[in-house]
């Protein structure tokens, strides 16, 4: 790790806050520079690329567009110039500014993979406390509302947003004079274990050099090993987690799902149907819209039973985590299966 480049990313779709935490940065570390990647201009066939430090913009250029998606020219473009950074040997810490719809798991991964000369340090998500349930009640796709990075992204608003939140370990959170004490329940129990920090405080330039393990954090998001909030019930927000260890009957499932969409502000978990026992699924819903997809092998045929499934008294469990504001509407979760039903 000695003498390797420092980098720090910060995301999220709250524009203002993001670029709040970022000049922050820029005036706290010493050295710190900031690169920034405008992919609003991909519609023109190129992405816009700015370096900047606490005194103004150091230079500025274009990098055109790959496979026609501005994601893939910021992957081909942001590795080089954070290791342009690095040979001139004058930068303490690099700070990444993602554009709104970017998230950090895969620009974390690239600069990790690729590059030699840098360590990712923080993965910061900057928050409103006062945007966090209008955004994540947000369904719109990400293609209407602007902010989409490809012809072919089919993201919404929500999803989005939530795994922002989600994936970083250092929440920033600037502004929030609109929020209230329901609003920062929210937050503390959508990502119970993040760091939350002030953008005016003192904490924010130690957090961005902090260190970030890149894998743990993947595995930390991965369906199958991912550790979901536990209950919780505060201002107003409350968690409430589900698991059984039978599988769901698919048709029942089918039935239960607009219930089960608009019941919570965001939902996810692991589960296994009963026609399909070999699979493991992964629900993930924000914003009402839901997405299930196929992550491994759910339990393994059993040896001295043909036709059966074994279940072992360690193996994996079907579990459901909702977590419901009063701001929205439904206010109750019913399971397809037994008719368990959850009541805020």
């Amino acid at each position: 790790m000695e003498g390797r480049l420092p980098v720090a990313i910060v995301g999220g779709l709250h524009s203002d806050a993001r670029a709040a935490v970022v000049a922050r940065l820029l005036a706290a570390v010493d050295g710190s520079v900031a690169l920034h990647h405008d992919l609003s201009t991909a519609v023109r066939g190129t992405v816009r690329r700015s370096v900047r430090d606490a005194t103004g913009v150091l230079s500025d250029g274009e990098a055109p567009l790959v496979n026609d998606c501005a994601c893939c020219a910021l992957r081909e473009d942001l590795v080089p110039e954070l290791e342009r950074l690095a040979d001139g040997g004058l930068t303490r810490l690099a700070i990444v500014e993602l554009w709104d719809s970017v998230e950090p798991k895969a620009m974390a991964e690239v600069v990790a993979t690729h590059g030699d000369r840098l360590k990712v340090t923080s993965v910061i998500t900057a928050v409103d406390p006062s945007l966090l349930l209008p955004y994540l009640a947000n369904g719109d796709d990400l293609m209407e509302a602007g902010l989409a990075a490809a012809p072919t992204d089919r993201r919404t608003v929500a999803d989005t947003w939530a795994r922002q939140l989600e994936y970083a370990p250092v929440l920033a959170l600037v502004g929030g004079d609109g929020a209230d004490e329901e609003d920062r329940a929210l937050l503390a129990q959508l990502h119970p274990t993040a760091r939350r920090v002030a953008v005016d405080g003192g904490d924010l330039a130690l957090a961005a050099l902090a260190g970030f393990d890149v894998e743990a954090a993947a595995a930390a998001q991965h369906p199958a090993c991912a550790l979901l909030p536990q209950e919780a019930d505060e201002c107003g927000v409350g968690t409430y987690v589900w698991h059984r260890r039978r599988p769901f009957h698919p048709e029942r499932l089918y039935a239960a799902l607009e219930d089960l969409t608009c019941v919570a502000a965001r939902s996810r978990g692991r589960f296994w149907l009963a026609d399909r026992p070999d699979t493991l699924l992964a629900w993930d819903a924000a914003g009402e819209p839901s997405a299930w997809r196929a992550w491994g092998p759910g339990w393994p045929p059993s040896p001295t039973r043909p036709g059966r499934w074994s279940r072992p008294c360690a193996g994996p469990r079907r579990r459901w985590t909702g977590i419901r504001s009063t701001a929205t509407a439904a206010s109750t979760w019913s399971s397809p299966r037994r008719g368990w039903t959850a009541r805020a």
